[in-house]
């Protein structure tokens, strides 16, 4: 089964984003992911429906992060994305009315619930402004001091 990778995918393009003083038009973005320019069109129409970035359209235009860093959560940009599976793992329903199923799916479903709600949780407790604080101490820990020395090559 392939992983989900949009919610990791789409905090990489906001803090890159979050570098500039400039709009990031959708093809520098998928210059950045390794994408197309349409399917980062895509994904970022949800994260406009959600307020927390806006398109400019023509000449300079682009898409800009509409709210402070500290407002946007992970699971504001979660959400944002509908909530993909979190999960790859799942409960088996081959056997409708088998009470062993029933027991094993009643276990797993409890522990998958409690798990989900966890990673929810530390998502809502978790910003884009902790994110890019980290990646600043990561940067000036590797003696770098301008942030082009380290983005991808657009």
């Amino acid at each position: 089964m392939r992983r989900d990778s949009r919610l990791s995918g789409v905090l990489h393009v906001l803090l890159h984003m979050a570098e500039r003083d400039e709009p990031v038009t959708s093809e520098t973005m998928a210059t950045i992911m390794g994408s197309n320019p349409a399917a980062m069109r895509r994904t970022m129409s949800g994260l406009r429906e959600a307020g927390l970035v806006r398109s400019e359209k023509g000449h300079g235009g682009g898409w800009t992060i509409e709210r402070a860093l500290s407002k946007i959560t992970l699971r504001d940009i979660y959400a944002s994305l509908d909530s993909p599976e979190l999960f790859a793992m799942g409960n088996r329903t081959d056997a409708p009315g088998c009470l062993v199923e029933e027991a094993v799916n009643a276990a797993l479903g409890s522990a998958f619930e409690e798990a989900r709600t966890l990673l929810l949780d530390r998502f809502a407790a978790v910003t884009l402004a902790e994110l890019s604080a980290d990646f600043h101490g990561r940067m000036l820990a590797r003696g770098k001091t301008d942030n082009q020395e380290i983005s991808h090559e657009v």
